[in-house]
């Protein structure tokens, strides 16, 4: 005979651990019911863990509903744009070549992926680095530039596309403040009293510098910038009558082209060539201010000594 198919009418009956009570559910409850199932099982025979859920939600409470994929997916193209917006702010901006005047190490139509972050660390361009940068005025006046719809301006401007920027231009730095570059005619350029070979990098058949300038000594905290493709490129060789000298301010210089990222058959590093690596570049902007220097402290006894001398040929 079952344990506790008892009657209501009849007297209370003894629970397991001596407690006397009716059911909270006014019902009959078997010893069967209200032993503890081994391993932590909740009373009733409901599976494990299943009484915790319950009193963690409220007696009576459904389960919660997992959000639908597609109330989700608003929140999660917002996520990702406003990711793209910072990484194109302040990590790395992709940017389209326009013209020719890089190649061949540039392409027309190559994407590159420009490092924007070294600069606010105060990093400023270096020799040799292929940099992208602001017009600094007048640069690409007459010139045609891209005007594009509504759709590229937004995914640009949160990064999802290479800059559509009109103003921005892309050259190789020859020279940083405090060098002396210049270059005559058919030969190559010099760079702090150094001729530079810059066979590695210039387009095939060009020539250094088809016209002559300089020497030219360039500002503190500005650089000079030269296109590979000499005979192409509106560098600074053509803006000297600006203000500036043809020079670029370090403040208008976006940051420096790392990858060329696109197409994937044109995948590459842009590395600084070797031949701005020599230690003659700094010993030799070195040497001027100290000549300078050498020069103003024998000054005063040059002339003390001519002082001498002529107050010496008084006497006589």
């Amino acid at each position: 005979m079952a344990v506790g198919a008892r009657s209501g009418h009849d007297g209370p009956e003894k629970r397991a651990g001596g407690a006397f009570g009716d059911d909270t559910a006014g019902g009959d409850v078997t010893g069967d019911e209200q032993a503890q199932p081994p391993g932590g099982g909740a009373p009733g025979g409901g599976a494990p863990g299943e009484g915790d859920d319950e009193a963690v939600r409220g007696p009576g409470r459904p389960p919660k509903k997992q959000r639908s994929f597609w109330k989700e997916l608003p929140l999660l193209v917002g996520i990702a744009l406003v990711l793209a917006l910072l990484i194109k702010t302040f990590l790395v901006q992709a940017f389209s070549i326009p013209s020719e005047s890089m190649m061949n190490t540039l392409q027309k139509g190559d994407r590159v992926l420009v490092d924007k972050l070294t600069p606010w660390f105060g990093s400023e361009p270096e020799r040799g680095e292929v940099v992208v940068f602001h017009d600094p005025g007048g640069w690409l006046e007459g010139q045609e530039t891209p005007k594009p719809n509504v759709v590229q301006k937004f995914l640009s401007f949160i990064g999802l596309m290479p800059s559509a920027e009109e103003k921005d231009l892309i050259k190789r730095v020859i020279a940083v403040g405090g060098d002396t570059v210049s270059c005559k005619e058919g030969g190559k350029v010099v760079l702090n009293g150094v001729a530079l070979d810059e066979s590695a990098y210039l387009a095939p058949g060009a020539v250094p510098c088809q016209d002559s300038f300089g020497p030219i000594k360039v500002p503190k905290d500005r650089i000079w910038v030269m296109g590979d493709n000499r005979q192409n490129s509106l560098d600074s060789r053509f803006h000297q009558q600006l203000p500036g000298g043809g020079t670029v301010s370090n403040d208008e210089v976006v940051g420096r082209a790392v990858v060329v990222a696109w197409p994937v058959t044109r995948w590459a590093t842009l590395p600084v060539p070797d031949v701005f690596d020599q230690p003659a570049l700094d010993k030799a902007m070195a040497a001027a201010p100290a000549g300078a220097a050498g020069l103003a402290g024998a000054l005063p006894l040059v002339l003390w000594r001519r002082k001498k001398r002529a107050a010496r040929h008084t006497a006589e």
